[in-house]
């Protein structure tokens, strides 16, 4: 496990994030690799539930307004979209 995954877990721990909310954040992290696809499906099914929909969306909308150093938060949220 990487240093950057070990960060993130403990940021998920502390920060009470839920499981909908952990799934964006992976997604949309600063990691140089995109998405797997099967986590992006996952995130897509998630929005199907109202609750883990607004999780979704909030995380979505909380990382289109990060900026500076993690410019790939933004980028990741533009252009990973599941395919069909």
């Amino acid at each position: 496990m990487t240093t950057s995954a070990l960060r993130r877990q403990v940021k998920n721990i502390v920060h009470n994030y839920s499981e909908a909310e952990i799934k964006v954040r992976e997604a949309t992290s600063n990691d140089p690799w995109g998405p797997s696809s099967s986590l992006m499906s996952e995130i897509a099914d998630l929005t199907f539930n109202v609750v883990a929909f607004a999780e979704v969306m909030g995380m979505v909308w909380k990382r289109l307004n990060d900026s500076g150093k993690n410019w790939r938060h933004v980028y990741k949220v533009c252009f990973s979209t599941p395919r069909q």
